[in-house]
């Protein structure tokens, strides 16, 4: 935002000072329930007013506002209500940012009188770093309780600790001394279901009734997610993060943020995740800190009261999401930056850092994992990697970017036809139908039973000499005579090919399931689930490349570096590749990815082979189409989003885009002096617009302002209750001197302290390729069109988003403001 030109254009005005935004959280909380319909709200045929600053472009009318009108401004008493915002309409960033100054000279103004207004200077300069602070530890400990109970949960499915009930398998385990190192998970205290129920250990009745009452707990907690988030809190479903970055760009959902949101997500989000189902819990993590920074920022008036400043705690809650999700800080902030803020001052930038240090701070110190680290798949490697093997690591980004064009295509199509047929109608059932396929067919395979964070886990991990999983089944040399840390490539057992046949199984059934989980009505991340299908293909593409050098070390491409007897390839290590190319085709996100990635393992020296990977996963998926799932899903769900990763290259002019069309009604409009009460209640009636040009008289067309309807509903209404005289008949006035009235006139109603004096202009002329970059870098809602002064047409959001859908050769009627 360039606000000091905006504050030099005589937009800010006392009449703001007061202004309160939007309610408290309890309102919040009563759009949980409210359906989304934008067919006929916002901008769709108007406006949603919006002021801005002109470039060489622009024309604005009104003039300049002089003494006496501040002054007459000054001598209106403020209108309660006048500036906030209705349910799915977008802010006014201008006039936040305008309001924000205004408030901040108000204080700097007073400090020096005395001692009170000095602290309460003190304390508005440090509310920000105290509302993230509390945002970093809030989101901290919600990730550290939900990591702790659902790995309780999920471990509920197999069996109970029957020492301590809330240990979960591995702790269960860890006081035992009757252990061994080939069943290191097998202790007395931990008993499976069919032990408990009917005796057995092993055998086909131990079996059978361990894979039921696998199957009932996953539809249990299937079911009770599913039904908590359909009584209680229906935003608290899906990923969360397309509707935070629209809530960023300036978009209002009530209700998303809320304190029902925040409690039924974190119960829910645990369910999800305990029940199987192929999802992870890194997406809602997100929303589980900005719903924490959005509670938070209502015991601060800076922020309460300003919707544009609260965007800047939601960054930085977003930044502390990530970081505790994957404990990786900078990689939080990254992602804030590269992947879902709007408006991302430097200012936010530090605080984003700050709110992602104390979250991974607090959560280190609950430390869920018992690991001493932040999550539950760190991994070093001892080895280092050499240049032919960037060739598999391209691979393996294009392996990525296409599972990702593919995922993006059928995910959207499946949601596209759940909106559009009578299978959207019974949420419940498809969560319970979703959950028993997924339960049924994961069973018997031991790599798609484990929770998916353990399966990366176990993919990540190198070979050593404690290892005792399947995938290190290796042909030992017998004269190998001490145990090392790098053990050389050595032929794979029968153990590592059956475990290559079931990864390969694994791998179908995760890119089938992933598709029709990802969008039901639960809590569902895509992080994990994308990880996991490229970390399943990575280690089968390592150990074919190790087995490759092992039986062909006399080849040219391993010759000079893979000698006999050394440890020269890692197959974790392709596993970790494949995990971030995948992840990157899903959401095409690059410096962010990577670094959260290298924060996850450690491994400085691989950032080569993890951003060859993931830049090649990138061009592979924009061959198909730029759009990532996030975006994909914000299109779909038909919010007002401008996507400053979209490139606008037509050559079409503002008087092609504005309304009205030729064939339309002519622009609604109303005149600074010549209209009654009565004329503006009608036209708010019969009209849906939001917002009305103000212009001199109907003749002249010359533009003086521009009001909201929202304002303007809330003034009249205000102006009948508290000031005498003012009928249906009362002559509005917006002009700067009320004009000479008869006697017998009723009293006029003066209404220029909610006129907005300096509307966003541009000319017929100016190229949509301006303006498109004026509203994404702005953040506006509408412009006027003019032509020599005079008002003609109007361009909302919603009519660039439709015009730039048809420049795309798609049906702008199909994908938007569903």
């Amino acid at each position: 935002m360039e606000s000091e030109q905006l504050f030099h254009r005589g937009y800010c005005r006392n009449s703001y000072n007061s202004i309160t935004s939007v309610s408290s959280d309890e309102e919040l909380l009563d759009g949980a329930g409210v359906i989304m319909d934008f067919q006929t709200s916002e901008d769709d045929n108007l406006l949603d007013g919006d002021t801005a600053v002109g470039t060489h472009y622009t024309m604005t009318n009104g003039g300049s506002i002089s003494s006496s009108t501040h002054l007459l401004d000054l001598l209106d008493e403020p209108i309660p209500g006048v500036g906030t915002y209705d349910d799915f309409h977008t802010i006014d960033w201008v006039r936040e940012k305008c309001k924000d100054r205004e408030r901040h000279r108000r204080i700097n103004s007073k400090k020096k009188e005395s001692a009170w207004e000095m602290t309460k200077s003190l304390y508005d300069a440090w509310s920000g770093w105290l509302v993230v602070t509390l945002t970093g530890l809030a989101s901290g400990a919600l990730a550290g309780l939900i990591d702790i109970a659902a790995d309780w949960m999920t471990d509920l499915k197999e069996g109970i600790c029957l020492s301590a009930l809330w240990y979960n398998h591995e702790q269960c385990c860890w006081g035992s001394n009757e252990t061994t190192f080939e069943e290191r998970d097998k202790c007395p205290q931990w008993k499976t279901w069919a032990e408990l129920i009917i005796g057995q250990a092993e055998g086909p009745g131990s079996y059978i009734m361990n894979y039921m009452m696998y199957i009932f707990w996953a539809l249990s907690f299937a079911f009770l997610a599913v039904s908590l988030v359909k009584v209680f809190a229906p935003y608290a479903c899906g990923s969360g993060i397309p509707e935070i970055k629209t809530i960023l760009s300036g978009f209002i959902i009530r209700g998303y943020l809320g304190k029902w949101t925040l409690m039924i997500k974190t119960v829910t989000l645990v369910l999800a995740v305990a029940s199987g189902l192929s999802l992870g819990k890194e997406g809602p993590l997100v929303h589980v800190a900005c719903c924490c920074g959005n509670i938070f920022s209502y015991l601060f008036p800076k922020y309460s009261t300003n919707e544009a400043k609260k965007r800047e705690v939601l960054s930085a809650a977003s930044a502390a999401g990530v970081s505790v999700a994957f404990g990786a800080p900078i990689g939080g902030v990254l992602f804030s930056l590269e992947e879902v803020s709007y408006y991302f001052p430097l200012k936010t930038l530090w605080r984003s850092f700050f709110a992602a240090l104390v979250a991974a701070f607090v959560l280190r110190s609950i430390n869920p994992f018992g690991n001493s680290r932040l999550v539950l798949f760190y991994v070093e490697y001892h080895t280092p990697w050499y240049l032919f093997e960037l060739f598999p690591f391209i691979l393996l980004g294009v392996f990525g970017g296409l599972w990702g064009a593919f995922f993006i295509r059928a995910n959207i199509a499946w949601c596209r036809r759940r909106k559009s047929t009578k299978f959207g109608k019974y949420p419940v059932l498809e969560v319970i139908v979703v959950a028993a396929i997924t339960a049924v067919v994961a069973f018997p395979n031991p790599y798609t039973r484990l929770n998916t964070s353990e399966l990366i886990k176990e993919l990540f991990t190198d070979c050593g000499p404690l290892e005792s999983s399947s995938l290190c089944d290796y042909r030992n040399d017998m004269n190998a005579s001490k145990i090392v840390d790098d053990i050389p490539d050595r032929p794979a057992g029968l153990g590592v090919y059956s475990a290559i046949w079931q990864l390969c199984l694994a791998l179908i059934f995760k890119i089938i399931m992933t598709v029709f989980t990802f969008g039901i009505k639960v809590p569902s991340g895509l992080f994990i689930p994308s990880m996991a299908i490229g970390a399943i293909a990575g280690r089968i593409v390592g150990i074919a490349v190790e087995q490759l050098a092992y039986y062909h070390h006399d080849w040219f491409i391993f010759k000079e570096w893979c000698e006999v007897g050394a440890d020269c390839i890692t197959p974790g290590l392709y596993a970790m590749v494949g995990a971030a190319a995948c992840l990157g085709g899903v959401t095409r996100m690059t410096v962010s990815l990577v670094v959260i990635v290298f924060e996850l393992t450690g491994g400085l020296e691989y950032i080569v082979p993890l951003m060859a990977a993931v830049m090649t996963s990138k061009w592979v998926g924009d061959a198909f189409g730029r759009e990532g799932i996030y975006e994909a899903h914000i299109r779909l769900n038909g919010y007002p989003f401008l996507d400053a990763k979209e490139e606008f290259t037509h050559t079409t002019l503002a008087a092609d885009v504005m309304r009205p069309r030729r064939s339309d009604p002519p622009l609604a409009v109303l005149t600074q002096d010549n209209m009654t009460v009565d004329d503006i209640e009608n036209m708010i009636n019969e009209t849906s617009y939001n917002g009305f040009p103000v212009i001199m008289s109907r003749e002249s067309q010359r533009l003086v302002g521009f009001a909201l309807r929202r304002d303007l509903t809330i003034a009249i209404e205000s102006a009948r209750k508290k000031q005498e005289g003012i009928v249906g008949s009362s002559r509005v006035c917006f002009a700067q001197h009320t004009p000479s009235l008869p006697a017998e006139s009723p009293r006029p109603l003066k209404l220029r302290s909610i006129l907005d004096m300096s509307p966003f202009t541009v000319t017929d002329h100016t190229p949509m390729e301006i303006v498109v970059d004026i509203f994404r870098k702005l953040g506006l809602r509408q412009c006027l069109v003019t032509h020599n002064g005079r008002l003609l047409g109007i361009i909302t959001k919603k009519d660039i988003l439709r015009h730039m859908a048809q420049t795309a050769t798609q049906d702008p009627a199909s994908i938007m403001f569903n």
